[in-house]
């Protein structure tokens, strides 16, 4: 299913949607070891993986297609995580606010509640989550291969 304006297919999977047109998530949780690169990198510096979802992200939004160089791995928003992560053991709280707007893009089911609790206690498995969920209409922009 696409929806609003520019980008690829929102919903590669095929998801079901409920009677609200809400959907899972096309990979659960914790099918992190799905995309191992991405869960190692989630694992030990998260503040990495944040920044590129986030302007993957804000790319698709903003310009309907996939960020030429796959999201930027140290810019501005992966230094605000790293340091409130080294500071406080906070960077978590950033994923919050990017969880839920994807949610949206996605139409996916949840919450702030939910997405606070998965934040906070699945770091790494969350970001690969989300990458993966990016990952999936990116790829879905690519010409067909013959």
């Amino acid at each position: 299913m696409h929806v609003g304006g520019g980008g690829g297919n929102r919903n590669v999977k095929n998801m079901p949607y409920d009677s609200n047109g809400k959907r899972d998530w096309s990979n659960g949780t914790f099918s992190c070891f799905g995309d191992c690169m991405t869960c190692c990198v989630a694992t030990w510096c998260p503040c990495i993986t944040y920044g590129q979802n986030k302007t993957r992200f804000e790319h698709l939004e903003q310009q309907g297609y996939p960020h030429p160089s796959g999201g930027e791995s140290c810019g501005s928003d992966c230094l605000l995580h790293c340091l409130l992560t080294s500071c406080l053991g906070a960077g978590w709280v950033l994923q919050i606010g990017s969880r839920e707007k994807i949610r949206d893009r996605y139409k996916i089911e949840g919450g702030l509640m939910g997405d606070c609790c998965l934040s906070f206690c699945c770091n790494p498995c969350t970001l690969t989550q989300e990458s993966r969920e990016l990952e999936q209409e990116e790829m879905s922009m690519l010409p067909p291969k013959h």
